[in-house]
């Protein structure tokens, strides 16, 4: 990924919260064929190793996995945060010399590592149900894995494979407007907020990262 330096985020609690918040990676491996991407929810167990652990299951159907099997090679699995348009309107510098031009803003994380093919159902049952009670927990009556026939679980469970990948780098992008002048920044934050099909949570971030929240 191009990292120009004013963009780099390197702190490893913040990419651990993008990961959290935006949990559906992007798993891109090299097939016989070339290229092989799917999406998959992951969970990070940010207690193992010194970046983290991520885990995931895929379809038994999905031959992404028995390539994952047989390669040695480090994976990249790259989440998504917040991103959004820039208009050039909303620059000021586009009122005092009109030399501008639209972008884009985006957070995002790339975590490279080795994947390990887990086929054990008990690993599987549990990495499923954690996965169900992280994403239940909001809700008034959140499902559980128990609330299904356990032969139907066990059924699902049969056509699913595991994967557990140790993290070895993690690289993270926050291109939020901090090569703007700040008027421009402000503009950016501003707009955002007034668009109502704009992302709330970037122009926060244009905000925090714009030294902006004091405002």
């Amino acid at each position: 990924m191009y990292q120009p330096p004013l963009f780099r985020e390197t702190r490893l609690d913040v990419l651990h919260t993008l990961i959290r918040s935006h949990p559906l990676g992007l798993l891109v491996c090299n097939g016989s064929e070339g290229p092989v991407a799917n999406p998959l929810p992951f969970l990070l167990d940010a207690d193992v190793g010194p970046n983290g652990r991520l885990q995931a299951h895929l379809a038994r159907a999905n031959p992404q996995w028995r390539q994952l099997a047989e390669m040695a090679e480090p994976v990249l699995v790259v989440f998504q945060g917040a991103e959004s348009y820039i208009t050039p309107s909303w620059y000021e510098t586009k009122r005092e010399t009109g030399k501008v031009v639209p972008t884009w803003n985006y957070a995002m994380v790339q975590v490279r590592g080795t994947v390990r093919v887990i086929e054990d159902k008990g690993w599987l049952a549990a990495q499923v149900a954690t996965l169900t009670a992280t994403h239940e927990a909001g809700r008034a009556e959140p499902w559980q894995v128990t609330d299904a026939p356990q032969a139907y679980i066990d059924a699902q469970i049969k056509g699913i494979v595991g994967l557990e990948i140790d993290i070895a780098s993690i690289d993270g992008k926050w291109k939020v407007s901090q090569n703007r002048p700040v008027g421009d920044r402000a503009g950016v934050a501003t707009g955002l907020e007034a668009d109502q099909g704009a992302d709330d949570s970037m122009a926060q971030l244009v905000r925090q990262y714009g030294g902006l929240t004091g405002e």
